[in-house]
């Protein structure tokens, strides 16, 4: 149990692919029956108990009879890694098991029990599998050191199947092809943003087929899988991009072209950034800071047991109290504050506060101490020890802001009137008087912005996105000082009603083009207006 075990039981890092999934990666990557496979050398990084091993032996013995080479000699070719012995065995007693059928012995480097990403293995032609999804969390200490010296792609909080790319690609030979099912949030995410620099620096990213939607696995996982594959020595520009809603639709890809796009992985490493398609609607579009918002995350503390409770009033001076909301304040579209509030360690200076004048809190800061010591922040400045990690400006609990849990099924986004302080697991959007803030909101709310945050970033299972700070900055949505008074007063209307429906009908590409826009409106990609350089 390399990585310990999900709360099913099964081992983090093992999920075994369906045999369909299987035959479509490999038709797609050429290793097919009917071609000539007797001098490709194929290696896959994590074989588990042989889904792929045993489809790649049996079409390469069927290709050893129509083309007459020796399928005992080609087996050479092939490599088989598994780092977890128990495994390996039963992947050992799987192929023995087929290679008897064909008469053949098990030749001695076939099957690799160790590590792929620390091995040597030989360059190769093809690198074909299901790599382990372990959550950064998940992985051994011990290993993350040897893989952040090894991997520059290991960075940030990245998942464990990163490297596996960084470390497939760098073995192609030239034309070579690396073919993952894998999660596709590297595709869109931070901790990805170093493997998207690499490809776009040395490879072709010749075709994603998202596979979200589906089940592609023996066992229902969360995983939000796509078969991605890549290629060594080709700089192609356009990357085909399939989405699929069933996994029987697999073998219908080359035929169904409404099921497919294509993605500019020439242009930059934010593949799915925001392209102005030069319509009409664009010239009434600008990006939510230009037009004097801040977007900003809620406080991190590094402790929350300690730093945030309902029954503080009790215990330290209520001078340090201040209300905090919380992500599960804000569910089932209703906001009800739960009482909690954070234990605020900052003077109005910006600085500490000098705990010998809150006996209190002094007295509540030693007995936790032992646990805020053992955070990060505290032992890089021990005599800062009871800080939180962000600092608190309690300025900002009184301010009207807009509240956007990071994930969360909420249709409707609420307000705070200046009565809470955000935790680090909502962003908030402020900048404004109440009324625009409204309709800031309901243009937030609207398909039309949350099918730009779809293509920016990851979804979250359910189908809704994501609010993240990197994705809000490149949404580009109407110039609110512009939008006629009209269109005002109806999206006013429609987000007191929560009336989406209304909402989606007004914010449309077609309806923007048409808005009798103010003169003088900011322009797209021109300079800006003073007014929008005014403070956040």
């Amino acid at each position: 149990m390399i990585y310990g075990t999900r709360t099913n039981g099964n081992q983090h890092g093992l999920v075994l692919t369906k045999p369909l999934v299987v035959d479509v990666m490999l038709d797609r990557v050429g290793y097919k029956a009917d071609a000539d496979l007797s001098g490709i050398r194929l290696i896959e990084p994590a074989a588990g108990d042989g889904a792929f091993a045993v489809t790649i032996i049996k079409r390469l013995h069927s290709s050893s009879l129509k083309f007459g080479f020796s399928f005992q000699k080609s087996l050479q070719n092939l490599a088989f890694y598994e780092i977890d012995t128990r495994i390996s065995g039963l992947l050992r007693e799987r192929i023995e098991s087929q290679l008897r059928d064909y008469s053949t012995l098990l030749p001695k480097d076939l099957i690799i029990t160790e590590d792929f990403l620390l091995s040597k293995p030989m360059n190769c032609d093809l690198i074909v599998g299901n790599p382990p999804y372990v959550r950064h969390e998940n992985i051994p200490e011990s290993q993350k050191i040897e893989y952040r010296k090894r991997f520059g792609t290991f960075t940030y909080r990245s998942d464990l199947y990163i490297v596996f790319y960084e470390k497939g690609l760098r073995l192609l030979n030239k034309d070579g092809i690396l073919s993952y099912i894998c999660s596709n949030r590297w595709l869109k995410n931070q901790y990805g943003g170093g493997l998207r620099k690499l490809i776009y620096s040395s490879y072709s990213l010749t075709e994603i087929i998202d596979l979200e939607e589906t089940c592609p696995f023996e066992e229902d996982v969360i995983a939000y899988p796509a078969i991605t594959t890549i290629q060594n020595g080709r700089l192609q520009k356009f990357t085909s991009y399939y989405k699929i809603n069933k996994i029987d639709d697999l073998n219908k890809l080359d035929f169904d072209v409404e099921k497919s796009r294509t993605i500019n992985t020439r242009n930059s490493v934010n593949w799915f950034s925001y392209q102005p398609s030069n319509s009409n609607h664009e010239k009434f579009l600008d990006s939510i800071e230009n037009q004097g918002f801040k977007i900003g995350i809620g406080v991190a503390t590094g402790s929350d047991k300690v730093y945030i409770r309902k029954d503080f009033e009790s215990l330290v001076e209520n001078e340090l109290l201040i209300p905090i909301i919380l992500a599960k304040d804000l569910k089932n579209n209703s906001f009800e504050w739960s009482g909690n509030y954070i234990l605020n360690p900052f003077s109005s200076n910006g600085g500490l506060i000098n705990l010998n004048e809150y006996p209190n809190a002094k007295k509540y800061f030693d007995s936790n101490k032992e646990l805020l010591e053992k955070r990060h922040i505290a032992q890089k400045n021990p005599l800062a020890w009871y800080k939180t990690i962000d600092k608190i400006s309690p300025t900002l609990t009184n301010v009207n802001k807009i509240l956007l849990p990071d994930l969360s099924g909420n249709s409707h986004l609420f307000i705070d009137r200046g009565n809470y302080y955000p935790h680090h697991n909502l962003y908030y959007i402020t900048g404004s008087y109440y009324n625009k803030l409204i309709i800031l909101a309901t243009l937030l709310m609207s398909d039309f912005v949350k099918n730009q945050l779809l293509e920016l970033g990851n979804k979250m299972n359910g189908g809704y996105p994501r609010w993240q700070s990197q994705n809000l900055k490149r949404l580009r949505i109407p110039i609110i000082d512009s939008i006629p008074q009209k269109i005002i007063e109806l999206l006013t209307e429609a987000y007191h009603a929560r009336d989406y429906a209304s909402i989606n009908k007004i914010i449309t590409e077609e309806h923007i083009s048409k808005f009798e826009f103010s003169a003088g409106q900011t322009r797209l990609f021109e300079p800006k207006p003073e007014k929008y350089k005014s403070k956040a």
